[in-house]
């Protein structure tokens, strides 16, 4: 009997754990079944999403950069296609050992392996850097036949920009590099952020920069099905990317190439414009450098060079450049005496080689003076103590007010980045200017200076060539323009950029054509008459001679003694035909001495290119390089003849047709150049 409650105790002992088992197993069927309830049914569009996304990639599609051409449609920047090695360094285990066996498959330099590491210090994300670019055919070959050795390394095809014209316009052109992270955020705060989705390469200087929106084009999309492991399957399908838009520039590349090749190894800057619509011609900065050292990123040589070089090659001199104005700043004076009454072109003066401004003696360029002055013989002469006197007798503010709508110590509004102010001293510029209360105040004798375009006066050539527009174009007014048109790579249509007229200067006419009648005297009788001896047409000019530094009271000014940069620079300011200009330029060659001998000279040959389409002889180009020629020597060419420098080539290993943006670089730097020393009051040198 025992024994049965016994069994029957177990029995039932037994069927609560088989119920509590059962009933365990039943949730948990209950909870997977709950589980399986909501992620089928309420969770399902969101997980269809989610699925969806991890089976469809969606791929970016960068467009092809938009081209650059001349006002004569030569290119000036465009792109081809090449093969680049890449390497993502998320996907390599050990990336300096993988690097070492490429090296022994493909040709890796040490620049190449720089690069590649300064890469990886600038970005964030690394899906895949270039170790190696403008891969042969043959190099392409060598690593597909070993891929399987190197996980995480590709090959890819990519779009490189191009500057077929080498050194030529490279400060106006600009050049490509890749996105930094500062650059990255502010295109994040756009409405245009979405345009940049795979984009890593931006323009970062001239053109290139300013004109990025019109030149970058639409980033279109491709979406890809994908394997579990990341494997593109199919194309499912894609929106084709739009290139950018061409631009036309208002440059001749062939005159800008000229006026290059005239500077030859001197520094300076020339800014030519047509006065009837502000177009510029020629914007040349020297010396100048090759923007495609930067298409495939700067090694640290080249920048060291560029970067470090004595001559400064990466400062636009004809935008950031600024310096004294010389005689060529005679002429406004006297535009700006006719306007406000304080001479007549008759009124005359007695020149005796000098002016006496309290205890202080302000020197003439000849030293036993010119005798009689009138305002004409004042230019053509180019008398100093003439324009000693009327700077006296104008004033400071009132030099000044008359300056500055002809955009002299002005932004100009041209359209590339970076352009600098100048100097047009004032005695509200000084007080601003100056912490301490003595230095603060204008003293007469500062004034003096400014007559003969020294002081304190720093224009850049921009700023002088826009004025010389201006009174060559009885005061009309443009913004100046190197772009002239930009056409869309849709539609094909243009639009005009350049011809923005501004408010004119109000001048009298009567003062305009006298001081055009004088500055075509330069030319025939004054300082540049040997070198226009011959012209087929009449144009008008002025020379200046800037001092750099101050020459000391008993001193005279012999460039022989002189360290090389510290010698007078020269400038000509001219515009022409007289009657109906179609070209004014301003230039300087810095530390060359007199004008009329080392920028007149190229003044000339600018206009015979423009009026009467001549280039020069090679012997002529020789001589004026050297600052030895006046007159055109030898036989002139017809420009048509005469073949532009660089090479139109085909750029190496043009690969298959791909849409993707590539130049690396490192950025660019410019200083301004360093401050001269302003001459004092007492040792004001003249003005040749």
């Amino acid at each position: 009997m025992t024994e049965l409650k016994d069994i029957e105790r177990e029995l039932g002992s037994f069927r609560v754990r088989l119920f509590a088992a059962a009933a365990f197993v039943l949730f948990c069927f209950g909870l997977l079944i709950a589980r399986l309830v909501y992620l089928q049914v309420y969770q399902h569009d969101e997980l269809s999403t989610q699925a969806e996304n991890n089976r469809i990639s969606v791929v970016p599609i960068v467009p092809n950069r938009g081209l650059i051409v001349d006002r004569n449609g030569v290119v000036l920047a465009d792109n081809y296609s090449a093969y680049t090695l890449e390497i993502a360094p998320s996907k390599v285990d050990d990336l300096e050992a993988t690097i070492n066996d490429l090296a022994q498959v493909i040709d890796v330099q040490p620049r190449d392996r720089k690069r590649f590491k300064r890469l990886m210090e600038e970005g964030k994300s690394f899906e895949s850097l270039p170790i190696r670019s403008r891969l042969t055919d043959e190099e392409v070959a060598r690593f597909t036949a070993q891929r399987f050795r190197f996980p995480g390394v590709e090959i890819k095809a990519r779009l490189f920009r191009n500057y077929p014209r080498g050194e030529t316009a490279s400060h106006l052109i600009g050049y490509i590099g890749r996105i930094n992270q500062a650059e990255k955020a502010a295109i994040d705060e756009t409405e245009d952020a979405p345009n940049y989705r795979g984009t890593e390469y931006i323009g970062k200087l001239g053109i290139e920069q300013s004109y990025e929106a019109d030149l970058h084009g639409s980033t279109g999309f491709e979406e890809i099905e994908t394997t579990a492991g990341g494997r593109a399957v199919r194309r499912l399908q894609s929106n084709p990317a739009t290139p950018g838009n061409t631009l036309t520039l208002a440059i001749d590349i062939h005159l800008q190439a000229l006026v290059e090749e005239l500077f030859g190894d001197r520094r300076g800057a020339l800014v030519a414009i047509d006065p009837r619509n502000g177009e510029i011609l020629a914007f040349v900065s020297k010396p100048n450098f090759d923007p495609n050292l930067f298409v495939d990123g700067i090694d640290a040589e080249n920048w060291k060079v560029l970067n470090e070089d004595i001559d400064k090659p990466l400062l636009n001199r004809a935008l950031r450049g600024t310096y004294p104005p010389g005689s060529t700043y005679k002429p406004f004076m006297a535009l700006a005496a006719l306007s406000l009454g304080k001479r007549t072109p008759q009124q005359a003066i007695s020149d005796p080689g000098y002016f006496w401004f309290g205890n202080h003696k302000f020197r003439d360029d000849k030293e036993f003076g010119h005798g009689s002055v009138d305002m004409y013989k004042s230019i053509v002469q180019s008398c100093d103590t003439y324009y000693y006197m009327l700077a006296n007798d104008l004033g400071v503010d009132a030099i000044h007010d008359f300056m500055k709508p002809l955009g002299l110590g002005q932004i100009s509004g041209i359209d590339i980045q970076g352009e600098v102010k100048g100097l047009l001293p004032s005695t509200a510029w000084k007080r601003a200017a100056y912490r301490k209360k003595e230095q603060q105040k204008w003293y007469a004798g500062e004034t003096i200076s400014l007559g003969i375009g020294q002081g304190y006066n720093a224009f850049t050539m921009l700023q002088l060539a826009q004025a010389t527009a201006v009174v060559a174009g009885g005061g009309q007014r443009y913004t100046p323009r190197l772009v002239r048109e930009i056409e869309n790579f849709e539609t094909r249509s243009k639009r005009q950029v350049s011809g923005q007229a501004l408010p004119p200067v109000p001048l009298n006419p009567e003062h305009i054509a006298f001081i055009r009648q004088a500055l075509y005297g330069v030319t025939q009788e004054g300082t540049s008459a040997r070198v226009f001896v011959g012209a087929p047409y009449q144009s008008g000019g002025k020379t200046g001679t800037a001092q750099v530094i101050a020459i000391g009271k008993d001193e005279k000014y012999n460039a022989k003694t002189i360290e090389e940069r510290h010698r007078d620079h020269a400038l000509y300011t001219a515009f022409a035909p007289l009657d109906a200009p179609r070209v004014a330029l301003a230039m300087v060659v810095e530390n060359a001495g007199f004008g009329a001998a080392s920028a007149a000279p190229i003044a000339r040959r600018v206009f015979d290119y423009v009026l009467l389409g001549k280039y020069p002889s090679a012997e002529d180009i020789a001589a004026t390089r050297l600052g030895q020629s006046s007159t055109p020597i030898g036989v002139q060419r017809d420009t048509s003849t005469v073949p532009l420098p660089g090479a139109a080539a085909t750029p190496p290993a043009a690969a298959a047709d791909v849409v993707a943006a590539a130049a690396a670089s490192a950025p660019a730097a410019s200083a301004p150049i360093a401050p001269r020393p302003k001459p004092a009051a007492s040792d004001a040198a003249p003005a040749r």
